[in-house]
This record gives structure tokens, C-alpha cells and sequence, in this order.
């Protein structure tokens, strides 16, 4: 059979001006084949591009079977070249494949070029900017921001273009001429695309497409023996992989999102892509931007918007292009729609420039067996991925919203964050979640790393978190894992948890370590009713420990240098909020109040602990007023070394400057101690009571000079005191507290 002819259309990956180009000429050529860089083995997944239900952007996704965290993926835009060559190709009956070297020969290559030299190799492995970006390269050369705008001046909208894709084959010649000799990597891929345009050539009977970057075109072109490029590809090492389309995002097409081969703005290419053809372009795009201000509550006028157009033909006059360009319409919107304030142009940069589009793939589409499941899953929570960021509150007591939750927790427990979880604390308290969402593409990579712990959301999720605990190693991990667990009904992690934490409590004499451990367990128990939980195995076991912490803390809390102090104090105060939240019974209260006890009365108990200690009894009501004051002028005595009372003064204040404002006894005495200190004492000391006074708000701060300076506050006018309003208050609570509790109040 006579060898075919063979047209090669140098491009630039996800340029609108390259595919409209690449349209043209497809359709002036009508091959029989349409050849494509991109990786060999998986030709068979190119048609479904043509799908009505793929809507890009979507990606390939290729991993080796056994090592899926070597995931490669392929990325492909609704203004990529080689999308629109493949729709073509199916919609005129012709051949399409890819011609690059295989995925998985690809990631072979790279982990050779890592042993080899020791370094980390990128699955591009292009780091020279001509490699990368070669049009862009040349844009850059000529003075322009972006290759869309020189490839839109210089050969669409040039009176006279000529040849386009010849012109780009003379251009990359030029620009490859005396390079030397290409790396391992390069050589291979050039080398494996030759043989099979050569093959292609034997089998096709007529014209045939080769669309691949502008940059290879030269040494595609080039003659070579056959036997030169099979010898390049000699041993090239492969291995079974497994390949998928996954949605992608617009926003991760930009190069500013760490993709070699992506573009500037992903939104203005969609724009330009789907105006090709229009006169209006340029005011579409400055409406869009009057859009998307006018959203966020600005006013747009239409004489603002005629006046940034008329500037935006006027800049691209005087900057010698045809039409404006990307750089020309934002600097007329700013000067004539934000009033000559560049850093406004944040307002809609991102929203404009990288857009918000998620890709979608058809039902019936082969996946990777937990993107099936998290489809199955958003499609059962009724959330769809978006990549803007947006708001959503969580009912723990329905069973839509314990659903939603227990999706997002199970995702976060194998890394993919598509929800992050806020004000977390207060949330739980009432019965509701607020979450944030915002989905990236490379959450398809992690689900794909985490198949080895299982082909489910729940049974991938149940694995890593058992692989955690078997690898945790401190009891306060050991129970955020476990409330993790438990928080996303994870039964498996669940059991194996709660027996690790066991084993580790029983062995586990570290009071930092265990009172770290307690408040995730107290949330579990406190709030464990909004997830349906059991917590009777776990209220014995926070008991234990609550107990543990109090007959170690007395130890723990001796000759202590700063930092291991204040731990320790963040430790206990956690602690203490943690115990009173799940009220114990009275002898665990017992032992954790004379643990505290012991650490005020021990002479060696660092000062900043012993301050926080009497602050825990004081509130808990061990520690009456009179002895509280009394004890702060004992440790705040001028005997006392101003450092040590300092330490005592912050671990008891630091939590409790409010009491100063009321009680007189506790502020005399520490207004005794600050006037026994010297100048010097007292300039050193500032910064201490800043930190201590700095959780008092300004009115706060305001009654407490007031009270300082022995000024009584008086009632607004035409108010009195209530006579006997204690006695009429104390009735109030009375008559209050049953109706609270579900009575009616009536005794």
C-alpha cells in the first residue's frame, strides 16, 4: 500500500487561537487519521470526548495498577486543540489515537531519571521555558504578556498570515536550531511519536493529521532511520496501568496552579474560544466584568463601560495590535470602571481569569473504583463539586444532613478535603455543622492513592485511619484519631481505636500526653447524641484518665522551664473545660481537684502552674474569695522574686481578668504587688500584663479603671435599685427551672 501523506499542525496545548486554526484546517484536509501527542495506551478512551455527556473540563487519568500514587493525568479544556481534533475526528468518521510514549512507559522513564541522578523528575520533565511554553517563549521575545495575544496578532488577525502552521514549523525550527542533543526523557517521547506516524502511514490509505506541540514539529518532520528511534526506545520499561476520564477544573488549567503546559487565564481563553469569529469580543468581556461587579454590589454605569471600550481601542492603537487584547481590556477596566485602582482588579481577577468551571464525565464511564463510589455518594448527598468556594450548614438530626457530614469527614479522613469544617466547637454543640466547599482536581489523585486501603469511601476510610492508629504513637493522638473515627461512623477504625487507646492508657504515664487526650474524648461523650453514638465504653475509659491525669499532674507540674510550663497549663485548662463539660461522677471530680490542690500546694510546682491550678479551683468554688485573696497577697508579697510571682500572677489571671472588674479583695492585692515593684520590675513586667488584660474587651477594660480608680457606676436616670431584688430573683430561678426542664412551672 502506498505511504499516506502526512500534514503536521504544530499547536499551542489549550489555545483557543490554535484550535480554531486547527478546525480550519482539519476541515480543508479531511484526513483519514487524526494523530495526537498524548499517551499511546490510551487510544481507546478517545471517542468518549465526543460524548454529548462529557463536558469538559475533564482529564486522563493513568496509573500503574500496582502503584496508583504514580498517577499522570492529561488535562483537556472545551478550547484545547486536541479536544476539538478529536470531536472532529469522530463527527467525519476518521481514526483518532495518541501517539506518545505509553502512561505507564512514561512513569518508568521518570523513576529511572530519579535513581539514576537522585533527584526528583516531574512526569513533564520539561524545565526549559522554549520546552514548556514554546510559543509563549517567542510571545515573550516580541514583548507580549501572554502566546494567545501574540498568536492572535501575528498569524489570526494579520491581514496577511500566509501559511500558519508552515510559518509555526519555520519558528520552532528556529528556535530549536543548535539546542544540542535533547534529555533521555524528550528524545524518547520524539522517538516513539516518529514510529507511530510511520506505522500510521503503512495502515492509512490517504491524508493523515499529526496535532501535536509547536515545539515538536521540527523533529517529527525530520527523516530518520526506523531503526535509530527503536533503538532510543530499547528496554523502555513498562507496566500495566489502569486509565479513566475525571472531571477537572478550570481554575487548573492556569500555569499559576503548577501545570507545565497550562495557559495565563483559562477564563479568557474560554472567552476568546467561544467569540471566535465576533466583532463584539472585546465588549462582551468588559460586560462580564460589569457582571461580576455588579454581583458583588458595585455600581457599573453603561457610559463607564462604552468609556473602557473606547480606551481599550484606543491602547490597542497605539500599541500597534489589531484588536485589544487581554492586556488593553483590563487596563481600560481599570481606569475607567475602578477608577484607577489596580489592586480593585482582585475583586474579579480570579472569577474572570480562572473561572469556576467543573467538568463533568458520562454515567457509564469506567472509574477508578472509589470515584465511582464518591459519585455514588454526592449524587445520594445531593452535592455537586464545584471549585468556588461555598457555604454549607450541616442538621446533624436529619438523616440528609448526618449524611452529608458523615461524606465530608470520610473524605477528610483520606486527605481529600473537599469540605473543610468551621467553628467546629460550637457547631457540634448545636446539632449543626458549617462547612466550606470547594473541590480540587487532585482529590481524583488521593481517592486513587488510598485504593490500596479499599475500593469504598467507608472501607478506604475504616483502613487509612487503622494504618494511622497502628502507626500512632502518643495516647493524645490516639484519641483524635478515634473521635475521628467515631465523628465519621467508622466502625472498623472505631473498635480498633478504642483497644489501642486502652493498651495505650494502661501504659501511659505522661500527664501532658493524657490530659491532651481528654477533651476529644469528652466531645465524643458530650456531643456523641447528635451522631447516634455508644459512649458507654468510652465514659469508663475518659474516667481512668481523667483520673491518671490528676495523680500524675502534681509531678508533671515540678521544675518546669517556659515552655513546658505553659503546655501544661494549655493542657489543664482544655482539660478542666473538657471534665466540666461531661459533669463525671463525684469522686472522678474528687481527683481532679486534689490533683490541682496538690500542684498549689506543692513547693515545687512551677509558679506559672500553680497560678492556673488555684484559677481552676477558685472557679470550681474549692477556693472561696476570701482564701483566693488571700493566697494571691501570700504569692504576690514583696518576699516573693518578682519572676515567681509574675509566673503565679499570669497562670491565675491569664483566664480571669474579669475578676478583677468585681472583686475588690482579688484587685487590692494585685494592686499592692504592682506597687511594691521597682521602675525597672515594672517596665519589664508590662508586657506581661498587656497579655493578661488583652482578652478584655474595650468595655471590659473601661470598668475595670472605673473600678481601679474607686469610681461607682451609676444607674441611667429614673432608674432605683430593686428593694429585695435578690430575694424576688431567687423566685424568678424557681418558678424558671422547671419550665426549663419541660414542667409547667406550677408548685
Amino acid at each position: 500500500m502506498a505511504l499516506s501523506d502526512v500534514s503536521y499542525f504544530g499547536i499551542r496545548h489549550h489555545g483557543p487561537g490554535s484550535a480554531d486554526s486547527l478546525m480550519q484546517a482539519l476541515q480543508e484536509l479531511k484526513p483519514v487519521a487524526v494523530l495526537i501527542e498524548g499517551p499511546a495506551d490510551a487510544s481507546a478512551l478517545l471517542p468518549l470526548l465526543a460524548r454529548p455527556e462529557m463536558q469538559p473540563p475533564v482529564a486522563l487519568l493513568c496509573y500503574p495498577e500496582d502503584d496508583p500514587a504514580s498517577t499522570s493525568f492529561w488535562p483537556f479544556a472545551e478550547f484545547s486543540p486536541e479536544y476539538q481534533a478529536t470531536l472532529w475526528a469522530v463527527a467525519n468518521k476518521a481514526a483518532v489515537r495518541f501517539i506518545d510514549l505509553p502512561s505507564s512507559a512514561r512513569v518508568a522513564s521518570v523513576e529511572a531519571a530519579e535513581k539514576a541522578d537522585g533527584t526528583e523528575v516531574p512526569v513533564e520533565a520539561e524545565t526549559a521555558p522554549h520546552l514548556r511554553d514554546p510559543i509563549g517563549t517567542l510571545a515573550q521575545a516580541a514583548g507580549y504578556e501572554d502566546g494567545e495575544s501574540w498568536w492572535a496578532d501575528i498569524i489570526e488577525q494579520n491581514p496577511e498570515p500566509g501559511p500558519i502552521f508552515a510559518a509555526i514549523a519555520d519558528a520552532m525550527t528556529t528556535l530549536r536550531e543548535g539546542e544540542g542533543p535533547l534529555a533521555e526523557f524528550e528524545a524518547k517521547r520524539e522517538a516513539h511519536m516518529r514510529l507511530e506516524i510511520a506505522a500510521a502511514r503503512k495502515e492509512f490509505d490517504g491524508p493523515i493529521a499529526v496535532v501535536c506541540g509547536a515545539f515538536h514539529v521540527p523533529a517529527l518532520q525530520a527523516t530518520r532511520p526506523l531503526k535509530e528511534d527503536q533503538a532510543i526506545l530499547k528496554g523502555l520499561a513498562r507496566r500495566k496501568a489502569t486509565m479513566t476520564w475525571a472531571p477537572w477544573t478550570g481554575p487548573r488549567l492556569a500555569l499559576g496552579f503548577g501545570y507545565g503546559a497550562g495557559v495565563v487565564a483559562p477564563g479568557w481563553c474560554k472567552h476568546l474560544w467561544r467569540t471566535r469569529g465576533r466583532h463584539d469580543a472585546a465588549t462582551l468581556w468588559l460586560a462580564m466584568i460589569a457582571a461580576v461587579l455588579r454581583a458583588k454590589g458595585h455600581m457599573v454605569s453603561t457610559a463607564s463601560l462604552i468609556e473602557a471600550e473606547r480606551l481599550a481601542r484606543a491602547l490597542a492603537a497605539i500599541r500597534e495590535r489589531p484588536k485589544p487584547g487581554f492586556e488593553e481590556l483590563r487596563d481600560a477596566a481599570i481606569a475607567a470602571l475602578f477608577n484607577g485602582e489596580a489592586v480593585l482588579w482582585a475583586l474579579v481577577e480570579a472569577e474572570l481569569l480562572l473561572g469556576a468551571d467543573v467538568g463533568e464525565i458520562p454515567p457509564d464511564t469506567p472509574l477508578a473504583p472509589l470515584i465511582e463510589d464518591l459519585q455514588r455518594n454526592q449524587k445520594a448527598a445531593r452535592l455537586k463539586p464545584e471549585a468556588l468556594e461555598r457555604e454549607l450548614s450541616v442538621d446533624l438530626r436529619s438523616d440528609s444532613g448526618l449524611f452529608r457530614s458523615t461524606l465530608l469527614h470520610r473524605l477528610n479522613v483520606l486527605g481529600v478535603q473537599w469540605g473543610k469544617l468551621t467553628d467546629s466547637g460550637r457547631s457540634r454543640g448545636t446539632f449543626r455543622e458549617r462547612w466550606t466547599l470547594s473541590w480540587e482536581p487532585e482529590y481524583a489523585v488521593r481517592l486513587v492513592e488510598n485504593l490500596v486501603h479499599g475500593p469504598t469511601i467507608e472501607k478506604a476510610a475504616n483502613g487509612r485511619l487503622i494504618q494511622m492508629i497502628g502507626a500512632s504513637t502518643s495516647l493524645d493522638a490516639l484519641a483524635a484519631l478515634v473521635q475521628g473515627a467515631i465523628t465519621a461512623n467508622l466502625s472498623e477504625a472505631s473498635t480498633a481505636g478504642l483497644a489501642a487507646l486502652e493498651e495505650r492508657a494502661a501504659r501511659s504515664s505522661e500527664c501532658l500526653e493524657i490530659l491532651a487526650s481528654v477533651p476529644p474524648l469528652a466531645d465524643i461523650i458530650r456531643y456523641g447524641e447528635a451522631r447516634k453514638t455508644e459512649t458507654a465504653r468510652l465514659s469508663g475509659l475518659l474516667e481512668r484518665l481523667i483520673i491518671e491525669g490528676g495523680i500524675a499532674l502534681p509531678y508533671a507540674a515540678r521544675d518546669l522551664d517556659n515552655q513546658a510550663s505553659s503546655a501544661l497549663v494549655g493542657a489543664m485548662r482544655k482539660a478542666d473545660e473538657a471534665i466540666k463539660l461531661v459533669e463525671p461522677e463525684q469522686d472522678v471530680l474528687d481527683a481532679w481537684r486534689n490533683g490541682l490542690a496538690a500542684v498549689l500546694d506543692g513547693s515545687r510546682s512551677t509558679a506559672l502552674v500553680a497560678g492556673c491550678a488555684a484559677h481552676l479551683l477558685y472557679e470550681a468554688g474549692h477556693l472561696s474569695a476570701e482564701a483566693a485573696a488571700g493566697l494571691i497577697e501570700r504569692r504576690l508579697s514583696p518576699g516573693t522574686p518578682v519572676a515567681e510571682a509574675a509566673g503565679f500572677f499570669e497562670g491565675f489571671f491569664s483566664a480571669a481578668g474579669q475578676r478583677l472588674i468585681y472583686d475588690e479583695s482579688l484587685r487590692g492585692a494585685v494592686d499592692a504587688w504592682l506597687k511594691s515593684l521597682d521602675e525597672d520590675a515594672f517596665i519589664a513586667h508590662l508586657p506581661l500584663l498587656r497579655r493578661v488584660f488583652s482578652h478584655l474587651d474595650s468595655m471590659e477594660r473601661r470598668r475595670l479603671i472605673e473600678a481601679v480608680l474607686g469610681r461607682v457606676r451609676r444607674l441611667p436616670a429614673g432608674l432605683t435599685p430593686t428593694p429585695n431584688g435578690d430575694e424576688a430573683w431567687r423566685r424568678h430561678l424557681e418558678r424558671l427551672g422547671p419550665l426549663l426542664m419541660g414542667g409547667n412551672g406550677n408548685g
